[in-house]
């Protein structure tokens, strides 16, 4: 299926300007408001399987609809505006404004070419405002997830402003099923996509889900690193280093709410945004990390002394009840 081109029109309305991102099942395009004098608006181009039935494909597109509405419903000043949505050659089209600036990974490069970190001042700036669109995102009626925060994904406008964009990955939550749906299938980038977000089955990923991504995001920010992705640290354990180890400048505060939020279990990150800015900006003690490289021999910032893999180090008193158990059974045996 050809890919739009410039000149190209949509709608009698939208002209599209240029391809500014693609992925795997659509294309992202900067497209003027013929209607609206000198608005530029991002249109979300979402090609269908091509090995799905057309009944799939109905399928697809009515779920399509129906989430599409409630992310036009969506009104948030660090979320883009959804405006419009449709059908057009088979292929359904999401409409949001337009967002200027350089995104974090940008901002990223640039610091790194600079030979210099980003103020931890600033980094808590932006995660303060991409925090209060989550907590506007997850108290939605259904929540709402994105499912791919990322610094690619984050915008920097010319006035300061953070924008969350791209809504290729949002999920609207339906609690009373159990499960969720997704606008668009997707897993995430490595770097920051938490381990139950991986596989087919994506009805457990939930607010906590987009919490380590954010933690994942921040690490990167303030340190320039991105951290070592979760099937490494599941195999691994301890391959994620403390932030302080990259940069020392990194406040014991930031450091350890950074890490509370990139735990590998859900049931040990922050349980909702309103957890991890208390963590961040408030008064409370911050939960100690697990599995998280020492920064010195005399700090040990883990809980996994004896470098348990995390699953025991959680159970401990069971994984010595059943070794226990398995060396009565033993004993059964040779009797």
């Amino acid at each position: 299926m050809a890919r739009l081109k410039p000149g190209d029109l949509l709608r009698e309305r939208y002209r599209i300007v240029e391809t500014i991102g693609q992925g795997g099942m659509g294309t992202l395009y900067r497209a003027a408001d013929i209607r609206l004098e000198g608005r530029y608006t991002a249109i979300k181009e979402i090609q269908p399987d091509p090995n799905s039935t057309s009944e799939d494909r109905e399928q697809d597109r009515r779920q399509f609809q129906r989430e599409a509405n409630i992310l036009a419903r969506l009104d948030h000043p660090t979320l883009p505006k959804v405006s419009d949505f449709f059908f057009e050659d088979d292929r359904d089209f999401l409409v949001m404004d337009f967002v200027p600036g350089s995104d974090l990974r940008q901002v990223i490069e640039q610091a790194v070419a600079r030979g210099a970190f980003l103020p931890e001042s600033d980094v808590l700036d932006w995660a303060r405002q991409i925090l209060g669109a989550l907590h506007y995102l997850h108290t939605q009626e259904p929540p709402v997830l994105h499912r791919d925060i990322k610094p690619a994904n984050i915008k920097l406008t010319p006035s300061g402003a953070i924008k969350l964009v791209d809504f290729g990955l949002v999920q609207v939550t339906q609690p009373d099923e159990g499960r969720t749906v997704t606008v668009v299938q997707g897993r995430g980038t490595a770097h920051y996509t938490p381990l139950e977000q991986y596989g087919e089955d994506v009805g457990h990923t939930d607010a906590r889900s987009d919490l380590y991504a954010l933690g994942a995001t921040l690490y990167h920010l303030l340190t320039n690193e991105a951290p070592a992705d979760t099937k490494r640290r599941f195999l691994q354990p301890g391959s994620l280093r403390d932030p302080r180890v990259l940069n020392a400048a990194i406040s014991d505060r930031t450091a350890r709410a950074v890490l509370w939020a990139m735990a590998m279990h859900p049931d040990d990150r922050p349980p909702d945004a309103a957890s991890l800015i208390q963590a961040l900006f408030g008064d409370g003690a911050v939960p100690a990390p697990r599995t998280v490289a020492r920064i010195d021999d005399t700090e040990p910032l883990t809980r996994d002394g004896l470098g348990a893999p995390p699953f025991v180090q959680g159970n401990i008193v069971l994984a010595i009840l059943a070794a226990v158990l398995l060396l009565v059974a033993l004993l059964v045996t040779v009797v």
